[in-house]
């Protein structure tokens, strides 16, 4: 009987089990208090990193750095309790391997057991395992010296102890330095793992067999027990038009791999950028068309960093079992503050005035320039600013009118037009607050401000092909527009180094803003923490709440459980196919729900962990299958 042969992990230390090196850090905490205590760190550094890459023998760099150290037994317990608040994030995520794998797990390191041991026993790994170098002190405490004796503190010490172990199976070394190579490249592994969660050697990366970006992908790529049914380093999320930081930190910290662009991208651009992207975050420049749509088979989930998602195709995203989230209320607050603070500014002429102070001019005048208290606010479009900027309005003792296409009951003493000309008719100030849908295409033209009383004051901060750009400056010229504030344009520069134009450019009491409307700092992080949440949400757990084109479910966490995700075309007798394959394999169902649209289902099951690969096969094998994931 032919058995696989045993598997062993041979996992470096500094660097790789921990997030920093050991003796570096050990130095800045002793060091600290000295007058070139952080030149001698720094040297210590560069000594490190010269020895990871094999630039200089170990034990040169290691006698050099021990010659700058000048550190006491205190000083490693500081480190201990350090390096515990530093263990690398997927090592912390997958405790099950190393609890399952603890006994082929061996810790190779040239660091010393001083401050390794106590950091592997915390993690349930065995200390009978771990291969390290042992500092000496004096009768002080202080460290005066290492156990010349102990293999690992000579160049080639690891092949050494390898060597000595006579370890007889499949052996597996996952580290960040050149001695870690060194072990597979003198024969004593079958795989060199380079792994750079941490740091990234090229020399290293170079010689690797493979290059992993965390524990989960060496789990998955060996089939071993892991946090997560896929490794997170192997989801890339694109993140355009310089969403907020604190976006990208949501997803690092996850562990995906994240790259952040500024400026928006064209079609063709996108189309080569998104095919191997999982998620992508984008505000309102970048369209996400059905033609970019078709080169993103990764493609999991779209975030729209903004209210809007007119520049997304979402149909198309629904057929191809892609969910796309958007803040629906983040932003709120910040165009709001902007309308009132632009209408006052504007029915006050304080712009005009403004702009001749600035040239001289001392016009003291109240000719033409009114309290928007007793006014007439007409809004078009009564959503969620709608409603606010109404709410607002009557607080500043204005008279609220609004249209909308749909039927919206009134806040506060706001009154519901029948139609947008009822609305022009009686307004002082008319506000937009329509969305981007391509039948809203220059909906206010020449006939919409010939509807207007005259002198109107005119806001537009919703979208810009939304106004026929011509017609408002007929009617700004003509004084049928009293003031005009415009924050969005049909044509907007994709970055801020790109010229600006419009015609709406030199005119009197035209207030232009760059598309600023929701660009507070408040409304940037709440939209930048906001919409990872959900695109998370749905990621790590299926739960599609606050999805624009999606089924919405929300799912309670996972427990003790695998859960299957069949995201398939909505046509009758899915869930019985289902289900026959679940009672085909005996599989055990701990709850299942299910939502549909009138284009896709999607079921979510979960199951006991005892299942064939066949089983899942099956599943996937589906014919109307349009897209299948397992969380666990």
């Amino acid at each position: 009987m032919i058995t696989d042969p045993r598997k062993y992990f041979l996992i470096d230390f500094d660097s790789t089990l921990t997030r920093v090196e050991g003796l570096d850090e050990l130095a800045a905490i002793a060091l600290k208090a000295f007058p070139d205590g952080a030149e001698k760190v720094a040297q210590i550094r560069e000594l490190t990193d010269k020895g990871m890459t094999g630039e200089l023998t170990f034990s040169e760099s290691l006698t050099r750095r021990l010659a700058l150290l000048n550190a006491n037994r205190s000083h490693v317990d500081i480190l201990v309790d350090f390096l515990k608040e530093n263990i690398t994030a997927s090592f912390l995520r997958n405790r099950a391997f190393l609890s399952q794998y603890a006994d082929d797990i061996l810790i190779i390191s040239s660091g010393f057991k001083d401050f390794i041991l106590p950091v592997v026993e915390y993690l349930g790994l065995k200390p009978e395992n771990v291969y390290a170098n042992t500092f000496v002190y004096n009768e002080q405490g202080d460290i005066t010296g290492i156990d010349t004796g102990n293999p690992l503190s000579r160049t080639g010490g690891k092949i050494e102890v390898v060597r000595s172990l006579g370890l007889d199976g499949h052996i597996s070394v996952i580290g960040d330095g050149f001695t870690d190579y060194e072990i597979k490249k003198n024969g004593l592994a079958q795989r060199f793992y380079a792994f750079i969660e941490n740091v990234e050697r090229p020399a290293v990366t170079a010689v690797a067999d493979f290059v992993i970006k965390s524990l989960d992908e060496f789990l998955f790529y060996n089939q071993l027990p892991r946090g997560y049914s896929y490794p997170k380093s192997m989801i890339k999320v694109l993140l355009l038009e310089n969403v907020h930081p604190a976006a990208v930190a949501a997803f690092e910290e996850q562990g995906f791999d994240v790259e952040f662009h500024k400026g928006a991208m064209d079609e063709e651009e996108l189309c080569e950028k998104i095919k191997e992207v999982s998620i992508i975050g984008i505000r309102s420049k970048t369209h996400i068309t059905e033609k970019v749509l078709a080169h993103a088979e990764k493609l999991l989930a779209i975030g729209a960093f903004c209210i809007g998602t007119n520049q997304i195709a979402l149909k198309e995203a629904e057929k191809r079992g892609i969910s796309v989230f958007n803040a629906p209320y983040s932003n709120t607050r910040s165009v709001v503050e902007l309308v009132i603070g632009e209408m006052i500014m504007l029915i006050r002429k304080v712009f005009v005035k403004s702009t001749g102070m600035h040239k001289g001019t001392w016009d003291k005048s109240a000719v033409n320039s009114f309290e928007v208290r007793g006014k007439k606010l007409g809004m078009i479009g009564y959503g969620h600013i709608g409603t606010q900027l109404s709410v607002i309005g009557e607080a500043l003792g204005m008279e609220v009118y609004f249209y909308d296409i749909t039927d919206k009951m009134p806040i506060g003493n706001a009154r519901k037009c029948r139609t947008m000309e009822d609305v022009f008719k009686v307004a002082d100030i008319v506000s937009l607050h329509i969305d981007g849908r391509p039948e809203n295409t220059n909906l206010i033209g020449a006939r919409q401000f010939e509807q207007m009383k005259d002198g109107v004051i005119f806001m537009n901060l919703a979208r810009g092909h939304v106004v026929d750009i011509p017609a408002l400056v007929d009617a700004l010229k003509s004084g049928k527009v009293a003031g005009a504030g415009v924050d969005v344009f049909p044509k907007e520069p994709k970055t801020n180094k790109d010229p600006f134009a419009s015609e709406l450019m030199g005119l009197e009491n035209v207030i232009l803003t760059p598309h600023i409307g929701g660009s507070t700092e408040e409304a940037q992080q709440s939209i930048g923490a906001y919409v990872p949440e959900r695109l998370l949400e749905y990621i790590n757990n299926g739960s599609t709440t606050g999805s624009v084109n999606f089924p919405e479910l929300s799912l309670p966490l996972l427990h003790d459980s695998h859960r299957l995700l069949h995201i398939h075309r909505n046509v009758p007798g899915i869930l019985a196919k289902l289900n026959n394959i679940f009672a085909k394999h005996n599989i055990n169902i701990r709850g299942q729900y299910l939502k549909t649209s009138p284009e896709i289902g999607y079921v979510i099951v979960d199951i006991e962990k005892s299942y064939s690969r066949e089983f899942v096969q099956e599943i996937r094998s589906i014919e109307e299958t349009i897209k299948f994931r397992m969380l666990f």
